[in-house]
């Protein structure tokens, strides 16, 4: 048990320049609070005791802002950054190595029984204010940017931005075999793939607006050549 409460410290420190010392992670520190109130809870929720692992869960909702429901299943070195307004559902499973920021949730989509909630993967940054929903599968090495939506599954090695969340393609750079000082946590440093289509279409406007000036130059050139015959005369004619 000693042993886990030191690699939670030790996520902590891996992952946030601002932490100082031990004492400081150990009383200061929600996130990290909020998983020691989880790891109590979880122990009385497989032993049955679910009445008494939610107490203990709605205690450290209270004094965190974070809340995680005892039945959920978390790997080692989970960091929640911040953390107020943080949801984790009874269903999730989460990997090591995961961080999560303030406002992120792990939650369902209806009131179906049984698997319900996500699946998360090892090294996983899941950016502020990002919304995982459903029994759906993030892979490994992922990263999700702030805001997402994400209602489908993400390969491993992926980056997923928007609402609805969309994987794309960062510079064909895969972060594979990462370990815990190697999770990649620059999720300010994602593309945008709406202003990229905004970009693309201004080109394509601009690249119409010049033909269209050269049709309209070289048509009135052509003008004087060109010799207009009446409607009624053409009409006439063909009769």
């Amino acid at each position: 048990m000693f042993g886990r409460y030191k690699r939670d410290i030790a996520a902590v420190f891996a992952r946030d320049p601002a932490a100082k010392s031990v004492l400081e992670v150990i009383l200061c520190y929600p996130g990290l609070h909020a998983l020691w109130f989880y790891r109590l809870s979880h122990f009385f929720y497989g032993h049955g005791l679910v009445t008494l692992a939610r107490f203990i869960s709605q205690v450290g909702r209270f004094l965190t802002g974070i809340e995680i429901h005892p039945g959920a299943r978390i790997g080692e070195g989970l960091f929640i950054d911040h953390g107020m307004g943080v949801v984790i559902g009874e269903t999730t499973e989460i990997g090591d190595n995961v961080t999560l920021y303030q406002g992120v949730t792990l939650g369902g989509t209806g009131k179906e029984k049984g698997k319900r909630h996500p699946t998360i993967g090892n090294n996983v940054v899941i950016s502020t204010g990002a919304k995982v929903l459903g029994a759906i599968c993030i892979g490994d090495n992922v990263k999700i940017g702030a805001g997402s939506v994400v209602l489908r599954d993400v390969p491993s090695n992926c980056t997923v931005v928007g609402v609805p969340g969309r994987v794309v393609v960062r510079d064909g750079q895969h972060l594979t075999d990462r370990t815990i000082t190697e999770v990649d946590l620059q999720h300010n440093q994602l593309p945008d793939p709406v202003a990229e289509m905004i970009l693309c279409l201004q080109r394509k406007i601009e690249r119409l607006e010049r033909r269209l000036e050269e049709l309209e130059v070289n048509s009135e050139y052509a003008g004087d050549h060109i010799q207009y015959v009446d409607p009624e005369e053409r009409s006439a004619g063909s009769r």
